[in-house]
């Protein structure tokens, strides 16, 4: 086996490659073989747009309270030891190749993807160091990914709109069901999004999840200054009212924020009993939260935003959050993505607040040149000019030599172009 980790993501690689396979019984094999127990509080983060930043949330909100915490999320930007967190910090070359031998001695015949590896993985460090929670982002779906086969204390689900439809199924509907799965009968299911699909709903009903619905049974409020969050005692009840109010917005940038937040707020009260937690820690934990790549606004000038938004619900965002700004007279966009990927639905929503676009070729078999890039910018009603590079570095290079000092410059499309511009600005910073 390996001795390095880049030596095992190689050989993951090599094996599985990136595809996906969705189901659990091979997870589920190799996790009953691996032992590898824990009794931590487990919470499950599932939906279409911001799972990260809540998995963030409830991380540095917990370590504010003086929890240890184990945190998964993918994928990662620069380092794979980005996606596996012990006390805010990632994990080390070390833990991360003991982890993937422990999963690789367990598993025997039974085949599994790179992603399923890695989550094992990310459990078996999480049994070793025993923290007092374990935070777990879904990969894709709910239902049939790989972090399902855990049973979460509280499970929450972000948002459902329209991405991986050739797994998920082409309506919300659908894709509403497959989210749902990660709820569990008589646990807490927290649902941020303000007009869940049906599905979800029945799902949730039909298996007993104690449903806390945004909007329903619990919310936000607030001005320029704070804001506030309420909910009630019981999910769908109409009595009693708990409001909490003063809190300072989270650091993550966005108005979306205040949905995730309000959100996080309401798992972390249903687990009140096992995680007592303070509003001061709550205060603390969102004004300290960072998240690289989610809106995130570099300092200086031309000024730069870096956002990994990859389909129409989150580009809709992006947009606003743009137009939330302040005036710049020209901006810049930076723009890779996957050919599976809604391209058209991404640029129309984009397509108003973009001056110039500066396509990049994306590695892989699921990368679109810049070239088909460019025509299905055009077909989607991208005005301006376009050219094409062969990297979302070159591409950001070239912004930087054509944007004016007011000027606005954002990267945006995939993990994979935030990416490689955060590795061109971290090269570039180093000489």
């Amino acid at each position: 086996m390996p001795d390095t980790l880049a030596g095992w993501l190689d050989l993951l690689e090599q094996r599985h490659g990136q595809r996906i396979e969705l189901g659990l019984e091979r997870v589920r094999t190799v996790r009953a073989a691996m032992g590898a127990p824990s009794d931590a509080v487990l919470i499950t983060v599932g939906g279409t747009n911001g799972k990260g930043s809540c998995c963030a949330m409830l991380e540095s909100i917990l370590l504010a309270a003086g929890y240890r915490v184990g945190c998964y999320t993918s994928p990662h930007l620069l380092r794979y030891n980005e996606r596996v967190r012990i006390d805010g910090k990632d994990a080390d070359d070390a833990r991360l190749v003991a982890a993937f031998a422990a999963v690789e001695a367990a598993r025997g015949a039974t085949p599994l993807t790179y992603f399923e590896h890695g989550t094992l993985a990310a459990w078996a460090l999480f049994a070793a160091e025993r923290p007092d929670v374990i935070i777990l982002e879904v990969g894709l779906g709910g239902r049939l990914d790989a972090v399902n086969v855990f049973d979460a204390d509280c499970a929450i689900v972000t948002g459902v709109a329209m991405d991986h439809m050739e797994y998920l199924g082409d309506t919300r509907e659908k894709i509403g069901f497959e989210k749902a799965g990660i709820f569990r009968a008589g646990r807490p299911a927290v649902c941020g999004d303000p007009q869940p699909p049906a599905s979800l709903l029945e799902h949730a009903r039909a298996i007993g999840a104690e449903l806390w619905v945004s909007g329903r049974d619990f919310g936000f409020g607030g001005d320029r200054q704070q804001w506030g969050y309420w909910r009630y005692a019981l999910p769908a009840a109409q009595g009693a009212l708990l409001r909490r109010g003063g809190l300072a917005y989270p650091a993550l940038r966005g108005a979306n924020q205040l949905l995730n937040a309000a959100a996080v707020l309401t798992a972390l009260e249903c687990l009140r009993q096992r995680l007592p937690v303070s509003m001061q820690h709550v205060r603390q934990g969102l004004m300290l939260v960072d998240v690289p790549g989610r809106f995130q606004v570099l300092p200086g000038r031309p000024a730069v935003v870096l956002d990994v938004a990859h389909n129409p619900q989150a580009a809709g965002v992006l947009a606003e959050n743009l137009g939330n700004m302040g005036f710049y007279p020209e901006t810049w966009a930076v723009l890779g993505m996957l050919g599976d990927k809604d391209v058209a639905g991404v640029v129309a929503r984009m397509a108003d607040r973009v001056d110039h676009w500066l396509l990049a070729d994306l590695p892989g078999p699921r990368g679109l040149s810049a070239q088909a890039l460019a025509e299905r910018v055009r077909e989607a009603g991208g005005r301006g000019d376009l050219h094409c590079f062969g990297s979302p570095a070159d591409a950001f290079v070239a912004a930087q030599e054509g944007a004016a000092e007011g000027d606005r410059i954002v990267a945006f499309g995939s993990f994979l172009t935030v990416a490689d511009v955060l590795a061109a600005l971290r090269a570039a910073r180093h000489g």
